[in-house]
């Protein structure tokens, strides 16, 4: 139609930093935006594992050494990426810790709590604020946080996560509406039962049990399933969507029974 302007849906050329890049979704996320044009840094705390996801995206992917529980470590980081690839357009926001601790654990408890707000909250934030300089010089900046259905309710014994993860929720509407007169966008995706490293220890008839009685697709989802909704936030065309939490779980928040 005349006067609409034409909504690109590539982001080939791109530059896209994926954190917790070594397994699960945010390799999965990497390889896809990597298979689109993007130029991807893969960051996680093992460099060799990062170089082998880097291998296999091929491109100009690169592997960046990463704990993302280091405030200096990011700050540093993220200048290291921008001066290899010229930028910074697109962060995604993935590393995560499983974090199941029961109240009445003691000390225990209140390392597991720190650990999960340092790694699943904090960072986020600290990692937007390293960017933001280089999103702002982008024509289309994007940041997607990864959270968690568990941001969304609650599964016992699960409370450093869970609050870990509602705190990335409210996170990212605070941001977009922060970084909304900037044009750039920020949303988050809540993925549900996801076959990741997390899961692995989860008994497969188990899986199968909670995915009928819980899922709408009764079934667990791949990381590649969410890594295309990941992809869907990060184009230039999803101008129009920020503040977004978007859950990835087979219609688990749908399904009361």
């Amino acid at each position: 139609m005349s006067g609409r302007p034409i909504l690109s849906r590539s982001i080939a050329g791109r530059v896209a930093i994926v954190t917790g890049a070594a397994s699960g979704m945010g390799r999965a996320t990497a390889l896809l935006l990597a298979s689109e044009g993007a130029k991807v840094a893969v960051t996680d705390l093992d460099l060799a594992t990062c170089e082998a996801v880097a291998a296999e995206a091929g491109g100009d992917a690169k592997a960046f050494a990463l704990d993302v529980a280091d405030g200096e470590a990011i700050k540093r980081t993220v200048a290291d990426i921008a001066a290899h690839f010229g930028g910074i357009d697109i962060l995604i926001n993935n590393a995560g810790v499983s974090s199941f601790a029961p109240l009445d654990a003691g000390d225990e408890y209140e390392a597991i709590w720190h650990r999960a707000i340092a790694v699943m909250l904090t960072a986020h934030q600290r990692m937007v604020r390293a960017a933001l300089p280089h999103l702002r010089k982008s024509d289309a900046g994007r940041i997607v946080n990864i959270a968690s259905t568990e941001g969304l309710g609650a599964t016992p014994g699960d409370t450093p996560y869970v609050a870990a993860k509602t705190g990335v929720t409210g996170l990212t509407r605070g941001l977009a509406v922060d970084l909304g007169k900037e044009a750039i966008t920020v949303n988050c995706i809540c993925p549900g039962p996801i076959h990741t490293g997390m899961t692995d220890k989860v008994p497969e008839e188990d899986k199968a049990v909670f995915a009928r009685r819980r899922t709408a697709l009764r079934r667990y989802g791949d990381p590649e399933e969410v890594a295309h909704m990941t992809l869907s936030l990060v184009l230039p065309a999803a101008s129009y969507i920020t503040g977004a939490v978007i859950p990835v779980d087979g219609g688990l928040t749908a399904r009361n029974a």
